[in-house]
Formats: C-alpha cells, sequence, structure tokens
C-alpha cells in the first residue's frame, strides 16, 4: 500500500479542491454510496501516516471557491509515480490484477435538499462532522482531472482500465478519482503527530523507546503506533543504510545504532516525499534488489511477529551482520 510520502502527495492534490461543493459523483463503491456525497462541500484536509482524511459539510463555510489548477511539475510527478509506484510495489511474484471496464462507471446527478437523499448508515448522524476516512489499497492512488488508463492487457489479453471507486466532480470544474481504497466515516481525524515520521512533531524519543525493545526492529519500524506512514520500503531502506539486520533485538542495539536507524528512516521519507513533488522516481539500494551496492548477494524472506502479517525482507548478510546473543558485535553505521 502507499506508504506516508505517497499520501502526503495525495493531501497536496486534493487540497486546492476545499472551499468546493460536490455536484456530481460516481464511482463502484459498495460500502459508501458515491450519491451521498452530492452537494456536500469539502471543507478541510488532514494527513496522518498512511491515511487521509477529508471533512464535508452539507452547508458552505468558505464562501468562494477553491483554486484547482495545480503546478504543473505537481500534475506530471503524479503521473510518473503512479506508473513507478506499481511497477515497484508488482515485484516479480505479485499477482496481476484485472479490473472491470471503466465504461461501467456510473454518473449521479445531484438530489434532493444538499445532498440528504442517501442511503442509510452512509454518513454519519445528522449535524456530526462528516470525516471521510481513507485507506489505500497496494496500488491505491488519487487522480485529479483525468482517469487512470490501463498499462497492459490482463491475463485474458484485455486492456480494461481501472475502475475508480469514487469519483467526486466539483463546482469549479475539476474532479478527483479514489482508485484501489477503502472509505469510512467518522466523528473526527485519528490524528497523532507524534508518531508520524513526516511530522514536524514526531517524537523521536518515544520512536526510540519503541526500538529498543526485546523484539526485532523490523517488527517495530511497521508499527504503525509509532512510525505512522512507515511501510516496508522504508523499512528495508532504513535498516540497509543503518546496517542493522532486520531480525536484530532492538534491546541488544546501542543507542547509537538505534539513533541512526531512526535517522535513515526520517531521511529517506523526506527524500522520497520531496522526490514525488518534483517528478522523480525514488532509487533504492536493497529494496528488492539482487545485489546491494557493494556487490555482495541480497537474501529475501518474510518477517513478522507470530500470528502477524509477514513482509518481504530484503537485506545483505554482509553488510548488515546479525547480532550475536550476547549483542556484541559490531554494526556499521552508514
Amino acid at each position: 500500500m502507499p506508504e506516508g510520502p505517497s499520501v502526503r502527495k495525495f493531501h497536496h492534490l486534493v487540497s486546492p479542491f476545499v472551499g468546493q461543493e460536490v455536484v456530481k459523483t460516481g464511482g463502484s463503491s459498495k460500502k459508501l454510496n458515491p450519491a451521498s456525497f452530492q452537494s456536500l462541500w469539502l471543507q478541510d484536509t488532514q494527513v496522518h501516516g498512511k491515511k487521509l482524511f477529508l471533512r464535508f459539510d452539507p452547508d458552505e463555510e468558505f464562501g468562494s471557491l477553491g483554486n484547482i489548477s495545480l503546478p504543473e511539475s505537481l500534475e506530471k510527478g503524479e503521473r510518473k509515480e503512479e506508473a513507478s509506484d506499481q511497477k515497484q510495489a508488482s515485484g516479480p511474484s505479485s499477482q496481476k490484477i484485472s479490473h472491470p471496464s471503466s465504461q461501467s462507471l456510473e454518473l449521479v446527478a445531484p438530489r434532493g435538499d444538499h445532498g440528504l437523499e442517501r442511503l442509510r448508515g452512509d454518513t454519519p448522524a445528522e449535524g456530526a462532522e462528516r470525516w471521510l476516512q481513507v485507506s489505500f489499497g497496494l496500488f491505491g492512488s488519487i487522480w485529479v482531472n483525468e482517469f487512470s488508463r490501463a498499462k497492459k492487457a490482463n491475463k485474458r489479453g484485455d486492456w480494461r482500465d481501472p475502475i475508480p471507486r469514487l469519483v467526486l466532480y466539483f463546482g469549479g470544474g475539476g474532479f478527483l478519482a479514489f482508485y484501489n481504497c477503502q472509505m469510512s466515516w467518522s466523528s473526527s481525524p485519528m490524528v497523532r503527530p507524534t508518531s508520524d515520521i513526516l511530522s514536524e512533531k514526531f517524537d523521536r524519543g518515544q520512536a526510540l523507546e519503541a526500538l529498543g525493545q526485546e523484539q526485532p526492529v523490523c517488527y517495530t519500524l511497521l508499527d504503525q503506533r509509532y512510525f505512522s506512514g512507515l511501510g516496508n520500503i522504508i523499512k528495508n531502506e532504513a535498516l540497509y543504510r543503518a546496517g542493522i539486520h532486520p531480525l536484530s533485538l532492538g534491546s541488544l542495539l546501542s543507542p547509537q545504532h538505534l539513533e541512526a536507524l531512526v535517522d535513515h528512516a526520517v531521511e529517506f521519507s523526506a527524500d522520497w516525499l520531496q522526490g514525488k513533488f518534483q517528478g522523480k522516481q525514488q532509487h533504492t539500494q536493497i529494496y528488492q534488489k539482487e545485489q546491494c551496492p557493494g556487490g555482495h548477494r541480497v537474501m529475501k524472506e518474510a518477517f513478522g511477529p507470530p500470528g502477524g502479517f509477514q513482509r518481504l525482507t530484503w537485506w545483505c548478510p554482509q553488510c548488515q551482520p546479525r547480532l550475536p546473543p550476547d549483542g556484541q558485535a559490531q554494526v556499521q553505521i552508514s
């Protein structure tokens, strides 16, 4: 699924639509009826880790339409990153996903007073703030003023464009298309900046304390309670650049090594985000590689807590030696 830098970019793509009214809807969502957004106003957007939050309200509060024009570099970067993210995420062993034809997309014109003719349960109780929580799947994305197109034929040889889960057309003339995501309503956004690796309020002390636990650091890095927005790509890259074996117990690592690991996680994430706004593909050193930059053979195995989700992990045994039980081996810090 998209990691923190990608979702931050989605947030910037959506922000120009704040202050605009939804005038037409479409999409394939079954959990949320697309028609429930008709005549609502997008009032605010917030981002936390891998989740995007959008606040809708039946009344206009800002009195003016948002500016839907986007920097050319941002629009180009969106298209480039969409293609590179799909290629990078698919990998050699991933299954290709077939999508139904985009011709089945249904557009719904506004109905009723403030769009209140909605399916029961589509929105919170009347009077509550309508915060839409968006969690993205493996190829999740947001497209602005255009739709995603098929880049290759499926196994049957058919060229089928991906179907957007939700399409929102705004009064200013633009539209947003949401792909491969889960959406639900809530009364308020669940935002904790101290755990967001891309937030200025990220709490390094809390992160270091979590990493120091007596469990493999590769488990802790993916714990969104302490490293919100950090995903499998960032995990692999940070561990390699810090010279730490993924199964090293945090309790055996020195404070210097833990500090280096947090530094690399934050720096790689920030560089990745900056590259997205510039339309550049993020270059990885270990993720999905057969050799590390030093020319050593890379190992690959799925690691995860017992009974938990197992994530593919790439590491170099030479550059990331595993600590013995006494924790005395020296780990190289890059």
